[in-house]
């Protein structure tokens, strides 16, 4: 990796310990996934750990079921937010672990049980000692995975009084050695969202294809269209990739000739900026070939992500946190391919998101065998209180 030698830490804080409680938190949420939305008995599981600790305010049904428990310190000073997903994904998991997936078809396979334990680690060391001065705010955000959970709790009055000075999260990253971190300023995850392309035609007997107007030929031109807009890497300011990940066409039914079909394709830019010219490109081809097949032509938009944007400021915060607690870090990876919706936060204050490793032998996210490493609650709980004691002392 592009590492970066840590400085000698000051004052660092001591990771909490990983308790025989918090791992079974994890396992707990991990055994009862809920996608996004539906995340009612998780954040209720979140809210009966928190209770006993005390904090000062606690925040429910933001966003859907959204939670945030407020620490306050005696003195007056910033309000630092720190953020993790509540959501799993409708995947079935094959990881074979003793805590797996109860629930078939869902999976928390992208680590946020892990996250949300590391946030609950770090309630129990605010509820031990508050900072000196200021406020910690741990959110428990609903809905990340279809992108739409951030901006409905960002529209809560509730959670705009609490008026964050800064927002700082992780993410796990497998590929990258357990006990290392990803970290830089400007872009880290790419815009993304997803389009429906619908084509109506006409449907006709099977035995008389003729008489009708088939969608197919029209969609076997369209996806490896759709593919040939990619270009470059997320590294270079004009990346674009397109991505197809659904097709239907037609009835199941063998007699009928097709008169519909729809292709999903997942759209991907480094920042918002490109997002608009790629939409125009891939429905221009869509209409190009409806016109040529003498189809009708329809689109919507679905799951949309704004690019996330490190501030240099919160950056700084970070780097400082994991300088302090002998974490090697530097910007393999990044910025990275899939997206986040935590980058809507930029729009409250600073914000910034670094990435743990998960392990270079860890299955990747969306896999159905991936399993979050435990060893990354105490690491990730670690930065997060060396960064709440850096700024709020």
């Amino acid at each position: 990796m592009t590492a970066q030698t840590p400085s000698a830490p000051t004052s660092p804080v001591t990771p909490p310990p990983l308790t025989d409680g918090l791992l079974e938190l994890r396992h707990a949420l991990h055994r009862h996934p809920e996608v996004s939305g539906e995340e009612q008995a998780t954040a209720e599981r979140i809210r009966t750990w928190l209770a006993p600790l005390s904090p000062d305010q606690m925040l429910t049904d933001l966003g859907g079921h959204g939670l945030v428990a407020v620490f306050e310190a005696p003195a007056p000073g910033p309000m630092l937010l720190l953020r993790c997903e509540l959501d799993a994904l409708p995947i079935h998991e094959t990881s074979g672990a003793a805590h797996a997936s109860r629930i078939p078809g869902k999976g928390h396979l992208c680590g946020h049980d892990g996250h949300m334990t590391i946030l609950c680690a770090v309630a129990e060391e605010l509820a031990r000692q508050r900072p000196a001065r200021g406020k910690v705010a741990l959110l428990f955000q609903p809905a990340e995975e279809d992108g739409s959970g951030a901006a409905r709790v960002i529209e809560e009055a509730a959670f705009r009084a609490l008026a964050p000075d800064m927002a700082l999260s992780l993410h796990n990253m497998p590929g990258l050695p357990i006990g290392t971190a990803a970290l830089k300023a400007g872009p880290v995850n790419c815009a993304s969202r997803g389009l429906k392309i619908t084509f109506s035609g006409r449907t006709a007997h099977a035995s008389q294809p003729e008489t009708g107007t088939s969608p197919m030929p029209a969609m076997s031109a369209l996806m490896p269209a759709l593919s040939a807009l990619s270009r470059g890497t997320q590294a270079n300011a004009d990346f674009r990739l397109v991505t197809v990940t659904h097709a239907r066409l037609g009835e199941e039914a063998f007699g009928i000739a097709p008169g519909e079909g729809a292709v999903w394709v997942t759209l991907r830019t480094l920042t918002d900026y490109h997002m608009a010219a790629l939409c125009e490109d891939a429905e221009a081809l869509a209409r190009r070939l409806a016109a040529e097949h003498g189809l009708g032509v329809s689109f919507s938009t679905h799951d949309v992500f704004h690019h996330c944007e490190n501030a240099q400021e919160a950056t700084d915060a970070l780097a400082s946190a994991l300088d302090r607690q002998g974490v090697t870090w530097g910007d393999t990876g990044l910025p990275w391919r899939p997206s986040e919706d935590f980058g809507r936060y930029r729009a409250l204050c600073p914000a910034a998101m670094l990435f743990l490793g998960a392990g270079e032998a860890c299955p990747a996210l969306h896999n159905p065998d991936y399993d979050f490493p435990d060893a990354l609650i105490p690491l990730g709980a670690g930065i997060f209180l060396q960064a709440i004691r850096d700024q709020l002392g």
